[in-house]
């Protein structure tokens, strides 16, 4: 997997922003809360408009249904919450066990016929799951949840309830909603494959409440999430029905057997964000200053990733932007074909074919400072790597990508001491 795709799976899955009630979830927080808010904003001063500084990411979500590895091109929602700072573990008494969760499972589920259960109680250090194969009558599923205790105000409860860009993975509906006692929920109708080689539909609700609670349910219209045939259009459960799932108080007894999680730290000066605004803030802000006026139709992103999408008449053209510090020199080294500037920082520029689909074009200019700050701009003959091409060639020149990724904004910020 090249650089930015890994840097942009990555970032893609961290949360834009968790918009609180005003009212329980501010009481639920209390001090806590407003110590976290405290020291996060304690590490974000200093720099200009485009000044970057830095913050945590959720890391990448290992699917499967009881933690096994993703086949290559696999895609969720988003990431699990990271690990809780301390021992690591979700440990419980033994209060529920792996039989008990089981049973719950099957209660809460329709009438159907139940067969492959697979469970861990709440005393398994890997926290408690369960897993079954439901059919009722039209083709069998895989059904799965997983209880945890997180941090209602870190980035991974955010990342867990915001809807991926459509842009850039496609899916058929999502949306968040904010329920009357504060709890955060994501319903998710998507595929197990963005790039749709296989028909397997995944659908997820994920749940964080106020104190903490996480539950995440996901279906599939196969007996499992990958290398079973599909057996029917789509997933057994209705969406209302998957947020029933989740959100069944039959599932506190366990939660509460599990420890409750310490908050996140707050952000270390060496992770990455955007002060005050997004990349694909600042990518536009820097194409205007650049006099580059061909028309944005479409933009999104995450933090330090950001994207476009431009059409001057001649096609659609996505054009991404990745930024981060202390960057890896992959690309730089060896017998590599780059240049290095008066400051000293290298440019790699590269043309050719796409990397997800034939026909597709990109032209990337690849830039790494000497204080380790990478930026990287590429774009596409087509609004969607993973689509046909809708142009003969990018939008934008060599000459204009090199000039975004070089511009003297992107610096890093110096925190205030």
């Amino acid at each position: 997997m090249s650089f930015e795709d890994e840097l942009a799976e990555a970032l893609r899955r961290t949360g834009e922003g968790f918009t609180s009630d005003p009212g329980a979830l501010a009481e639920a927080g209390g001090a806590r809360g407003r110590r976290l808010v405290a020291r996060r904003r304690a590490v974000v001063a200093g720099g200009s408009a485009l000044a970057l500084v830095l913050i945590a990411t959720a890391g990448a979500y290992s699917g499967g249904l009881f933690g096994g590895s993703d086949a290559e091109g696999a895609v969720h929602v988003a990431a699990p919450p990271p690990t809780p700072p301390g021992n690591g573990r979700q440990t419980g008494t033994g209060a529920v066990t792996a039989d008990q969760m089981i049973g719950k499972m099957k209660a809460l589920l329709p009438g159907g016929r139940i067969g492959a259960p697979k469970a861990r109680g709440t005393e398994d250090e890997l926290g408690p799951r369960v897993g079954v194969v439901y059919d009722d009558g039209k083709g069998p599923a895989a059904i799965f949840l997983s209880l945890q205790r997180v941090d209602p105000f870190g980035s991974g409860a955010r990342a867990q309830t915001e809807c991926e860009d459509k842009n850039l993975h496609g899916y058929d509906a999502c949306r968040t909603e904010q329920l009357p006692d504060g709890s955060r929920l994501l319903l998710h109708q998507g595929y197990e494959y963005p790039d749709r080689r296989e028909d397997t539909k995944v659908w997820r609700a994920v749940l964080v409440t106020v104190r903490g609670f996480l539950v995440d349910a996901s279906e599939w219209n196969a007996a499992a999430d990958k290398g079973a045939p599909v057996s029917r259009t789509d997933p057994p459960l209705s969406i209302e029905q998957l947020k029933g799932l989740v959100t069944s108080d039959t599932w506190h007894a366990a939660l509460n057997d599990l420890p409750e999680a310490e908050p996140e730290p707050a952000p270390l000066p060496e992770s990455i964000a955007l002060r005050d605004r997004k990349a694909v803030d600042a990518l536009e802000q820097l194409m205007t200053q650049l006099g580059i006026t061909v028309p944005i139709v479409s933009r999104g992103g995450q933090d330090s990733y950001g994207y476009v999408v431009l059409d001057d008449g001649k096609g659609k053209s996505l054009v991404q932007i990745n930024v981060q510090p202390a960057a890896s020199p992959s690309g730089f080294s060896g017998n590599s074909a780059f240049t290095t500037q008066s400051d000293g920082t290298k440019v790699r520029e590269v043309t050719g074919p796409g990397e997800k689909n034939k026909g597709v074009t990109q032209w990337k200019v690849d830039t790494l400072r000497d204080d380790g700050l990478r930026v990287l701009v590429t774009a596409f003959n087509t609004a969607d790597q993973n689509g046909p091409a809708t142009r003969s060639a990018p939008a934008l020149t060599m000459k204009q990508l090199r000039q975004i990724a070089l511009a003297p904004e992107w610096k890093l910020a110096t925190p205030a001491g």
